[in-house]
């Protein structure tokens, strides 16, 4: 084994495992920065959630159920689908440190697609609410670390680009949801990394190469 390996078949190793970034943390952190902008716009006075991280197609139509319309946490906030952004993965499977190369998988970016609905038993009410939701993200788009200490641990940034969808593809997605269509917007959410944080194995920096008796130095 080489030196700095850490093997998955021991289990003492799973806590040194650690996901820099998970997906619901981003979510978490999002929902949070949505509700207090909502309650601000809304009513201040109110202490309840205005809007929460949760699968749409479980939302009910009883206006007396915690998912409901007649709930005061009636925006969703649902993830739709993932995918890998394979421009911004580096091709090179370790990093330097000192003399030693250390031999690791690169970071996974990931584009996340989140659908951000609402289900107010007013119609009206569930559009001005929407328009709220969109109106913080031409406000924010952008998070770093520097102006939102509150974002999870090892994110670099967040980016969020509105997603238009087609009308084909937007039934397509309430056909798989399930749900009848309510007033809702689409974001893409760029730069989500994941990355184990541990090594396959570490070696010494190539520094030389002998060919027929012939040295080349390298850098």
């Amino acid at each position: 084994m080489l030196p700095g390996y850490l093997s998955l078949n021991n289990p003492s190793n799973y806590s040194q495992y650690k996901l820099i970034k998970m997906i619901d943390q981003v979510l978490i952190f999002l929902n949070t920065q949505l509700d207090t902008y909502l309650r601000l716009k809304l009513d201040p006075s109110n202490s309840n959630s205005f809007i929460q991280v949760a699968n749409i197609a479980w939302n009910d139509s009883d206006t007396g159920g915690t998912n409901g319309a007649g709930s005061t946490s009636n925006a969703f906030i649902t993830l739709v689908n993932i995918e890998e952004d394979r421009i911004s993965k580096s091709p090179e499977n370790y990093v330097r440190q000192g003399a030693d190369a250390i031999y690791k998988n690169p970071k996974i970016y990931l584009n996340l697609y989140v659908l951000f609905a609402v289900n107010l038993s007013s119609y009206t009410e569930s559009l001005k609410r929407l328009s709220f939701i969109m109106q913080f993200f031409q406000y924010q788009n952008v998070f770093t670390p520097l102006g939102w200490p509150g974002l999870p641990a090892g994110v670099e940034k967040l980016i969020l680009d509105l997603n238009t969808l087609s009308f084909q593809d937007m039934n397509n997605l309430w056909g798989i949801l399930g749900s009848k269509y309510l007033p809702s917007v689409m974001y893409k959410v760029r730069m989500i990394s994941i990355s184990e944080d541990f090594s396959q194995g570490d070696a010494p920096l190539l520094h030389e190469i002998i060919v027929n008796d012939k040295t080349l130095q390298t850098s």
